[in-house]
Parts: C-alpha cells; structure tokens; sequence
C-alpha cells in the first residue's frame, strides 16, 4: 500500500515526485522507523535479539511460540515497510537458522500469515529484498543538530543500519574522508581472530555491506536527479541542459563506483570519545570474503532456482503449495534499470529476463520509474539525429562509466564469490559454519553470477555510439 500516485499520463513533465523517490536520498526511503506500535512487540522482541538466537539456534523455537498477530494496527506506509523489514529477517533466520543442509521448507503460519499480508498490502513478495535490507534499514544522524555526536547505531557518514541479522548495534562512523571512527571493542573483526562465536563477526561483514549498499544508493541520488533534468530536456528539447544533465550521470556513475570500492579497502581509525580524537589507522577489508561466503550470504538467498530449497517454501495457512522466490539482490536496485533504460542498453534475452524479473521485487512505484523511462523518447536516437558531437561524447562517457563500474562490480563479485570458495572449502579447522554449496557459484538472486556480470557488461560497451558519416 505505497501512497498514492497521481495519474502519471497527465503530467507533463517527469518528476521523481511522482513516483515517490526523495530528492535527497533517491530510492531509499527517508526517515524509515526504527519501531512498530506496541501491539507488535513480539516481533520487534525477537527481531532485536536475532543474532542471539539463530547463534544459540533459539529462533525456531522462539517463533514457533510467536503469537499469531495481523497487520491491522499498522499505520501508514513506513510502518508497513518496518513491519515488511522485519518479519523477512525473521523469516531469512527461521529457513536458514541451520544452515543449507537444513533448511526450514514450512513457514509457520504466525509469521507466515503476517508477513504475507504487509507483503500484499506493499506490493511486495513475502521475502527479504533489497528495499528491505537496503532502502528501508537506515536513518539520520540526530538529524537537525548542529553537532550530532557519537550514536550507539551503526552509523555511515550521517546515516545508521538498524537491523543487521548477526551483531549488536553499535556506534561505527564513515565520514567523508572515506574513514570510518569504531569503538575499541570493533579492531577484533577479522578471520584470524575469530573466536568461538562467528557470529559477532559475521556481524561487522555485514553491517559493513549494508553499509556500502546504501552508500551506493546515495551516490546514485545525483544521477537520478540527472535522468530526469535529461528526460526532460530530450522533451523540450535543450541542447544545453541534457549535456549537463549527461555530464551530471557520468559523475554520480563514477561515485557509484568509488562508494563500491569502500566494501574491501578502506581506513579503521580508533576514536574514543569524539568523531575528532587521535586515530590508528588500518588498511583492510571492510567485508571480509571469507565471512560473507561462508556466514552471511546464505542468510540473503532464497527459495528459487535454488537446489538447496529445489521445492520451495511453504507459507502455512497462505497456499497448500510451496511458493518460490528469490532472495536479495543487487538486481533489485533501480538504480541500474533506470540508467540502462534511459541509456538504450540493451541485455541478452537470458539477462534481461532475470533482470525484468527482479522488478517485481522492487516497490512497485519504482517499477513505475523504470517503466516510465522506457516510455519516454529514445536519447540515442535524439543525439544521432542532432548531429551534435559533444552529446555524443557525453552519451558515450556515460555508457563507458557504467561499463567501468559493472567491470568493478564483476571484480568484487569474483573476490567475494569465485574467490572465497575454494578457500572456504579447503578450510580444515575453523570456528565458521560449513561454507554453502548449493549457490556455490550463484548469486543470492539464483543467476549464474558471473556470466551475467560479463554478460550486462559487455552490452554496456556495445552502447557505445558512433556518428555516421
């Protein structure tokens, strides 16, 4: 139940407003809550203490005495987008609380019932997405002080994430310098020193890779506002402001991809009292590989077009039959199907199937953005037929930075996925869990990863734009 739109074929001009996309954070929803009315403190209970007890292998038992609670006291649309955050986070520990080899494959019906509910009320699927773990799982710092301080969330730059699966919330800073400030407690996160208890660890990886999802989300804020002003201009049409609206995306693009470099090389700093103290700095990997294979990335799959879960999930009193779906993805961003629209870049029939799938895993709003792009006038037709070469150049420096940045994406991709399994596999003695095999060289969303990541890449480049004659 997102808020209502106004009738999109009246207006005459594109807007982000209409379709609900903030003008300061793009896609990710400003001011999300952080708690639900009092009615729903079961959930937020077992919500809170997630870490704990998928570590103590607790949550089945815990949701299993859930009591059976509708979504009739939720009000407005934000709380309908907490309530969605967080029944799928229990549902993502209830399936996987065990691992691949023993996966839940019947959802009770006291999660079951309401998460389906606030799923159908959102237009969402009954599953953990990125509009969840990403776009709705963040605030502001203490917004409106003039010095905001030290926070006890997760905080990055001015934002924090509030409902990672594993570790408690605690106070992390990444301010613009691309350094990020963390209590003493946080300088014992990385493999060799992980203890008897991987799951705080496995809660600094994650917490990180929320982290630069998000940063990612709003490097990406410029370049939506561009696609716009651009859309608008091809209408008038203005030479000049769609050549300012190209060289505007070409920058957010290139942010986009530094934002994504911060998942593996970035500077620990010791801060103590202050965002200002003296620091120790420390070059590392801010989401470390053998953590996310082996710890996090099942906890983000789903139950389609995956072997370990080949007959579904079953969402008791929702379907007699199981239902399939895909887990988080970053095919799930708009932010890429939005530039690819507006850009002309065409994917392969096996990659652009997988990608309008992922649509329907979007708010249905922003679906109604990338459908909206794909309606408005061809850009690469209107600069071939306007003869003007520095559009041309523009087009082609934007094309040519998102080709970087899939090439960078693919890069990481290969670090954390392709890398990380035969290390994990070869591991003798560990405090981890086994590593997963079933989407050993998959992505969360059931693609065949890699091949895809070639795939959007390489038809990135083919974009490319050569003037006749």
């Amino acid at each position: 139940m997102e808020p209502q739109s106004q009738n999109l074929k009246t207006a005459p001009s594109l807007t982000l407003g209409r379709f609900h996309i903030s003008e300061d954070y793009g896609f990710l929803l400003p001011n999300p809550l952080k708690e639900l009315p009092d009615h729903y403190r079961p959930w937020m209970e077992i919500a809170n203490r997630l870490p704990h007890l998928i570590g103590s292998h607790q949550l089945r038992a815990q949701v299993n005495e859930m009591p059976l609670l509708n979504c009739q006291f939720l009000t407005g649309y934000r709380e309908q987008r907490l309530a969605h955050l967080v029944l799928s986070f229990i549902t993502m520990g209830y399936v996987w609380q065990d691992g691949e080899a023993q996966p839940k494959e019947v959802l009770p019906r006291t999660l079951a019932l309401p998460l389906v509910e606030v799923s159908r009320n959102l237009g969402l699927p009954p599953i953990l997405l990125h509009s969840d773990v990403v776009l709705a799982n963040w605030a502001t710092r203490n917004p409106g002080r003039k010095n905001p301080g030290f926070v006890s969330y997760f905080v990055i730059r001015d934002v924090h994430i509030y409902y990672p699966i594993y570790g408690a919330k605690e106070g992390v800073n990444l301010n613009t310098s691309s350094k990020i400030t963390v209590p003493r407690s946080f300088l014992s996160t990385h493999s060799e020193n992980i203890g008897a208890d991987p799951w705080k660890s496995g809660g600094e990886s994650l917490r990180g890779f929320i982290l630069v999802t998000v940063l990612v989300e709003k490097a990406a804020v410029p370049g939506i506002k561009a696609l716009v002003q651009a859309v608008n201009a091809v209408l008038l049409p203005s030479p000049d402001s769609l050549l300012q609206a190209l060289q505007q995306l070409r920058l957010s693009i290139q942010d986009i991809t530094r934002s994504l470099g911060q998942m593996h090389v970035v500077f620990w700093n010791l801060s103590l009292d202050s965002w200002t103290s003296t620091k120790a700095v420390l070059s590392t990997d801010y989401v470390d590989p053998d953590i996310f294979y082996a710890v996090i990335r099942i906890f983000f799959s789903g139950w389609k077009d995956n072997p370990a879960m080949p007959a579904g999930l079953l969402y008791e009193g929702v379907s007699k039959e199981p239902l399939h779906y895909s887990g988080a993805s970053a095919a799930q961003s708009t932010v890429l199907h939005a530039f690819d629209e507006f850009l002309g870049v065409r994917h392969s029939k096996e990659s652009a199937d997988f990608l309008h799938r992922m649509r329907d895993y979007m708010p249905p709003s922003h679906r109604a953005f990338i459908e909206e792009i794909h309606s408005a006038p061809s850009l690469r037709d209107h600069i071939l037929s306007s003869g003007n070469s520095q559009l041309l150049t523009a087009y082609n420096q934007c094309v040519e930075a998102l080709a970087a940045l899939r090439s960078y994406h693919l890069a990481m991709v290969t670090k954390y996925l392709i890398t990380a399994a035969p290390k994990a596999k070869g591991r003798k003695t560990s405090h981890l869990p086994g590593p997963p095999q079933a989407l050993e060289e998959r992505g969360t969303g059931g693609t065949a990863v890699v091949r895809f990541l070639k795939s959007v890449r390489d038809k990135t480049i083919e974009a490319i734009l050569h003037q006749s004659g």
